[in-house]
């Protein structure tokens, strides 16, 4: 196999550039020349800038701030590689919004993560990686491979360098809390569950109480994602009346707007712990936020998948990192 075959070849998105430069730099090479132009009506038109016929190529877009727009760049791009001879076309999806329309839970409503499946694939997708799925059943929505990664590593490791003191993790609802669990076990702390209520869908939910023990303790509330930051400061306020201390939350995904960091500023939170899978330059830029970067785990897993070896030393040593 010849030299230009095996060259990984990475092409971002509008909404990754800056992730997908530091998968780049990781793996020793450039990002791969495209352009994205959106028209004054709000069609969207994509080229590909460089030869692909034959090469594996990777499109980094994350799913997020735009989901509407990102998504339908994602579906050109992948069109235009495919018509563009790429051997294969792996979409590497930091965050897959539309995860949460998993299922037809009341009348009349689309389940969207299975369209979206539906449409990645007819447009020509070989491969999916991502992230921290809310919802990680859709896998099987798709015929296509699916790499599932994991940001607790990499955010348990930040916890860690804290060094916190006599802590409890702290699930907002009890849908997170097998994720919790996992965290309070690389963590070496007990767990404790928020009762959680949501009437409709206007992203406002409220904590009624809490499960478990966490007077005197720091809490590290933990979620997938957070958009209005509601909930965490929804469970925050409750934790402080049942007496905890310190109040930490972390989530893998940053999709706050405006509002959403004008509440964290006021509320009981100390820290916001978020990865950078949405490329959310407000959020970052905020006094009560932390980032940690995911984007050299995503590049080990494409070099993994690019040499044609197993992903699961990844998950191998999810348990290990902790030690």
């Amino acid at each position: 196999m010849s030299q230009e075959k095996t060259e990984i070849k990475i092409f971002a998105g509008s909404a990754s550039l800056s992730f997908a430069d530091k998968m780049c730099k990781h793996l020793g090479t450039e990002i791969g020349q495209s352009q994205t132009i959106r028209f004054s009506e709000g069609n969207t038109f994509v080229k590909i800038l460089e030869k692909v016929r034959d090469k594996d190529v990777y499109i980094v877009q994350t799913i997020g701030l735009h989901p509407n727009d990102e998504f339908m760049e994602l579906i050109f791009l992948i069109d235009a590689f495919k018509r563009s001879s790429a051997s294969s076309v792996t979409a590497i999806i930091p965050y897959f919004s539309y995860a949460k329309g998993d299922k037809k839970d009341e009348p009349r409503v689309s389940i969207r993560a299975r369209v979206c499946a539906d449409c990645l694939e007819t447009a020509g997708v070989d491969r999916i990686i991502t992230m921290d799925l809310h919802s990680p059943q859709i896998q099987g929505f798709f015929k296509k491979p699916v790499d599932h990664l994991y940001g607790m590593p990499i955010l348990c490791r930040y916890i860690m360098s804290k060094n916190i003191e006599n802590m409890v993790v702290v699930s907002p609802d009890a849908g997170f809390a097998k994720n919790a669990r996992k965290y309070a076990t690389a963590l070496k702390a007990p767990v404790a569950i928020g009762d959680k209520t949501r009437s409709c869908h206007d992203e406002k939910a409220e904590v009624l109480e809490i499960i478990g023990d966490v007077k005197g303790k720091n809490a590290i509330i933990v979620d997938d994602f957070t958009i209005s930051c509601g909930t965490l400061i929804d469970t925050a306020r409750v934790l402080k009346e049942h007496g905890a201390e310190k109040i930490y939350a972390c989530v893998t995904h940053a999709l706050l707007g405006d509002k959403g960091l004008k509440a964290l500023e006021s509320s009981e939170i100390e820290e916001l712990i978020v990865t950078d899978t949405v490329e959310n330059q407000k959020a970052f830029e905020h006094p009560k936020v932390k980032v940690v970067s995911v984007a050299q785990l995503f590049a080990e897993a494409v070099g993994i998948i690019h040499n044609r070896d197993s992903l699961s030393q990844l998950f191998d040593n999810l348990d290990s990192c902790f030690i």
